[in-house]
């Protein structure tokens, strides 16, 4: 890989979670009732997207929709099956609870994505229609499910009132 890809990939991340920083900022000025600087922590969110996207473009990242599922199912198994284990393992050795806790519950939550993109990838490939159907998401742990949000969470105990109704 040549200098300026790499360029390019420590740029996408660095624009990426920017994106998500400021969106969490803004939440907190909100919180704060200072909705002028929330507003500016949105905008400046949104820019960091726009640069993001063109980096990820400048990248080749976009491919096919089977591409794309592909990608996304081989990103979250690395997840669940490489990354996370021993990041939970370090924190367990270094007693830190609210990482540890952290780390788990997304491995888990990786391994549900994992579940629906290989699905969805497989019915993508032979010509299946797809159900349409909301997805939910539960804003503790990001626990993902398909139809209708569950009674409690099944990764973290969260009441299903609270998922949020992806459509």
């Amino acid at each position: 890989m040549d200098k300026t890809e790499t360029n390019l990939q420590t740029a996408f991340a660095g624009e990426s979670q920017a994106n998500r920083r400021y969106l969490f900022f803004a939440a907190r000025a909100e919180k704060e009732g200072l909705p002028q600087v929330a507003r500016l922590f949105r905008a400046a969110a949104e820019a960091e997207t726009v640069h993001a996207l063109n980096h990820f473009n400048a990248m080749d990242g976009i491919g096919s929709t089977k591409d794309n599922l592909t990608a996304a199912a081989i990103g979250e198994h690395y997840e669940f099956t490489r990354m996370y284990p021993p990041f939970i393992a370090k924190a367990e050795e270094e007693q830190n609870e609210r990482a540890m806790v952290s780390f788990d519950r997304a491995n888990e939550v990786e391994q549900v994505h994992h579940k629906l993109f290989e699905a969805t990838l497989k019915a993508v490939e032979a010509g299946t229609p797809l159900k349409d159907e909301a997805y939910w998401v539960c804003p503790v742990c990001g626990n993902t499910v398909a139809g209708e949000a569950p009674d409690k969470c099944s990764v973290c105990g969260a009441s299903g009132q609270a998922f949020k109704k992806i459509e």
